[in-house]
Order: C-alpha cells, then structure tokens, then sequence
C-alpha cells in the first residue's frame, strides 16, 4: 500500500530497491525522498514479517498503516487466548492441591482468586469466566477436587458481581444454601454457579436446582443460577418454566462477562444498573418451556440495557465459541492421553486399574468397619 503497482509488483519478486516509484501523501514526511528511493531493504524485512520496523523504515505511522494496526491487534489477540490458556492451565492443576480440609483449601483458593484479579485487572477475571464452566476431565466423580472446583465457580461469579459495584461474598456452607450473596444499590439476590464436564451426556431439571434456587433466597429479592451456554437446554426444558414461575433468573458466564465489560466501558454503576433490568425483566416473561422464548426475552433485556455499548454483546458471543474451543481442546487432550496410557498397561496394571476405578477396595473396608453396636442392650 502506497506505492504503485510496478513497485509493488518489483518488491514481491525480491527487489531490494523501490526504483523510481514515487511515495503518496502517506508515505511523504520530512526525510529527503533520495533516501527513501535508495535506501529501503523492504523484501527481505517483508520476508521477516516484522511488520513495526517496515513501518518505521517506511516512516509511516500504524494509524496511516490500516493492515499493521490489523496485525498488531491480531497479535495482541494471540498472546491473550495465550496468557488465558496458560492461566487456566494453572488453576486447573493449583485446584487439585489438596491440604485434606475443604475449608481452608476455599479460603486459600478464594485469597488467591481475589488476588489475581486485583494485580492483573479485568481481563483476568474474564478469562476466569468464559473457562470456568467446563469441569476438568480428570477430576474424579463426586472428588475433593470436583468439589473445591464448584466453590471456585462459585468465587468467579462473586468477583464478577463486585466488579459490577455489587457487595459480595461467597458462603462457607456446604449445602442447602445458596453459594453466593450479593448486594447492590437497591436489590439483593442469592446466587449459584453450575460447571459440567463436557463429557456428561444426560442433564435434567434436577442438575440446575431451580426450585432450590427459590428456596434458598429467602427475604431477598433475586435468584441468579449461572451456567455454561453450551449446557443450557437448547429447545425445550423444564427449567425455563420453573425458572419464569419463581422468579429465578438464570443466566450465563457469557452474559455475566458482557457486563462485565460494560464496567470498563461505562463505569460498575452503568453495569449493575443493566444487571438489575435484566433480573426484573424475569418475572414479566411469559412462562414457557421453550428455551427460545426465554432466551429473547433475557438478550433482549441485555441488549437494551446495554444502550450504545451493545456491541459488547456481539464482540463477547464471538469469545464465547473461542472459549468453548478452547475447554474441548483441554478436554479432548486428557481423555486421549488417558486413552493412550490405558493401552500401555499390562494386563496385571489394567486389573488394578480397574479395581482401583470401581471403588472396590474402599467399599470393602467400608464394609468391614460395620459393626453390630450396643444399642439393643438392656
């Protein structure tokens, strides 16, 4: 760009020289144009496809330069999607340091969230938030693991609604109780987080708790049950009529992200102001099971209180599906790798392997520790 085809043309085919081309209003500056004409090495820097010093040998701005300022940004894409695996990489693998009690392992986890965020800023936050909803593959059923991973969920929504001008903390209880409870300026609201494995095939009305969601929040005005998007039920499904009944709103970790963003755009009150239209706009849907309509109705909440700012909406669906491909990759790595050490047993390690999957040895110590009891004693 700015020059014209012939140079164009002569630099594609490794000439070292622009010749007699004559620079365009862009490229002209205060150098003297003999310079320019003899002294630019443009193909073999090309070639290197540093783009920052063809623009500086040029003496040509970024902002003059559409296509480097695209590569620029292009770049700075590519080290975030970096610094977002490798963060999710590292919590996946601090997550599963296990100290044998659950309450001080949430305490440490819920300092070092809260710190993290603190030092790196929003965009931490959001790439806790778009990855969270897939459970790692290799933590165990019902495990010590999987349990303290659900807290951590529960921990990212908190931060999320206290970046959003809210106060919020997350409960230590283990059951029957909402996870997290939030204020804002005038609304209150209880709150759960949902993370499925994306191997899971079967999810019902029971895995998203929305009658619970009712129950557990009290004299509060809200109920939020965040989930992955690619978990909700896409056609039709209990939950949404449930959810329309009680005045449970649900929603997802990309939705929550928008408005995050919007804090950085528009300020956290602009941000919990739209967070509470879209928790009134609930209880005026009409109930249905058909996730279609609730979904318009709930987006088109987000979109209107978005105002100017909607397109946030559309830049985050876009790193949504990044997000997603990004959770099959981790996923599909574990299961084929697992896959892969399996058949390298011998066929004493797959026995064990198999004994040691089903439980079979603590279920028998389980067993062996029943006794009889005194309680029919005189």
């Amino acid at each position: 760009p700015g020059a014209s085809q012939a140079a164009r043309i002569r630099c594609r085919h490794g000439v070292k020289r622009l010749g007699n081309c004559k620079p365009t209003d862009r490229l002209r500056g205060d150098l003297d144009n003999r310079r320019r004409k003899a002294g630019i090495v443009l193909a073999s820097l090309l070639a290197a496809r540093d783009l920052e010093v063809v623009a500086r040998r040029l003496h040509a701005p970024l902002a003059f330069r559409p296509w480097l300022a695209e590569s620029e940004t292009g770049k700075q894409k590519a080290r975030m999607r970096f610094e977002a695996k490798n963060r999710r990489a590292y919590w996946v693998n601090e997550l599963a340091k296990l100290s044998g009690s659950f309450g001080a392992d949430s305490t440490r986890m819920i300092g070092e969230l809260r710190t993290e965020i603190d030092k790196e800023g929003v965009e931490s936050l959001l790439d806790h938030l778009r990855l969270c909803g897939a459970m790692p593959e290799q933590y165990g059923h019902d495990s010590s693991e999987e349990k303290l991973y659900s807290k951590y969920t529960d921990a990212v929504i908190s931060e999320a609604f206290t970046a959003m001008n809210l106060r919020s903390t997350v409960i230590s209880a283990r059951a029957d109780v909402a996870d997290v409870q939030a204020r804002g300026n005038d609304y209150s609201l209880v709150a759960d987080a949902k993370a499925f494995r994306l191997s899971r095939t079967a999810k019902n009305q029971k895995d998203f708790k929305v009658q619970a969601m009712d129950g557990w929040r009290g004299g509060l005005d809200y109920a939020v049950l965040i989930c992955p998007v690619y978990q909700l039920p896409g056609r039709t499904s209990q939950i949404y009529l449930q959810a329309v009944a009680r005045n449970v709103c649900i929603l997802s970790y990309s939705h929550l992200a928008v408005l995050v963003r919007l804090t950085t755009k528009s300020g956290a009150p602009a941000a919990e102001n739209a967070f509470h239209k879209i928790l009134k706009s609930v209880s005026v849907l009409h109930p249905s099971k058909n996730a279609a309509d609730y979904w318009m109705g709930i987006n088109r909440s987000l979109v209107d209180a978005l105002g100017k700012a909607n397109n946030l909406w559309t830049a985050e669906k876009v790193e949504s599906l990044e997000a997603l491909t990004n959770a099959k990759e981790e996923s599909l790595r574990y299961l084929r790798a697992e896959c892969n050490r399996l058949l390298g047993l011998s066929h004493q390690e797959a026995l064990d392997e198999l004994i040691r999957s089903t439980g079979l040895n603590s279920r028998i110590l389980q067993v062996e520790r029943i006794k009889h009891g005194h309680l029919l004693e005189m």
